[in-house]
């Protein structure tokens, strides 16, 4: 098992961790700062400094077995013994990229009133795959976004229980990945007065922080797929 710390602090930088396993498949820590692919958002990248000073590059962050959290490395390096304390430190900005494109992705959901099937989120741009017929328009998509992030909308995460979910299942928007269940509660992601649904992805704490945004893309991807891409602009 790796403590999320990403989970509940998303700002936070690097961490104190000690290696707890390595093999072909990456680096596992007792806790990491490291967010691990999924939800549609990459994987964070960075280092594992050692106690000498030398620094582990660390090219991708994946789930592993269980809770477990793998960081996967560069190749060609030396890598840290089991039990060796490491300092897990985060591409910072290339993360914030990720947590600033993540939350324009909730804009747009909240824009755009269809579920999602299909979602890429990096640092380049976001990607969503909207569930219908109705064609979207360009100049109204960014002048909404535009809106809602002059309006500076305060953003937290909100816990409930399983149950509640499963009776309110319009808080699961994406129809292609569902929220992790069987913990007991599952987590969401509210941007105050503007959109409210699970996420389990690493967020901004205020909508002015997305900064300004394009659509750079609107396509008809099938009979009921309308893909819409973001970039900054």
């Amino acid at each position: 098992m790796t403590e999320p710390i990403f989970r509940d602090a998303p700002y936070q930088r690097d961490n104190p961790a000690l290696v707890l396993g390595v093999d072909e498949r990456g680096i596992h820590l007792d806790r990491t700062v490291f967010y691990p692919r999924g939800g549609g958002q990459a994987g964070d990248s960075g280092s594992l400094v050692l106690a000498d000073g030398r620094a582990i590059a660390i090219a991708d962050t994946v789930k592993g077995e269980g809770a477990g959290i793998l960081h996967v490395p560069a190749a060609g390096q030396d890598l840290p013994a089991i039990g060796a304390p490491v300092t897990a430190r985060i591409d910072w900005e290339r993360r914030h990229r990720h947590m600033r494109f993540h939350t324009a992705t909730h804009l747009l959901c909240a824009i755009v009133p269809h579920p999602t099937n299909g979602c890429s989120i990096n640092a380049e741009y976001a990607r969503l795959d909207f569930d219908m017929v109705e064609p979207l328009d360009k100049a109204h998509l960014e002048s909404e976004l535009a809106r809602l992030v002059a309006e500076a909308h305060d953003i937290r995460t909100v816990w409930i229980s399983d149950e509640e979910l499963d009776a309110k299942p319009e808080l699961v928007r994406t129809m292609s990945v569902k929220p992790p269940r069987g913990v007991g509660r599952v987590r969401l992601l509210e941007i105050d007065g503007v959109d409210l649904q699970a996420c389990g992805g690493t967020h901004v704490a205020n909508t002015r922080e997305i900064g300004a945004l394009r659509v750079s893309k609107i396509e008809k991807k099938s009979a009921r797929a309308r893909r819409v891409v973001l970039e900054f602009a």
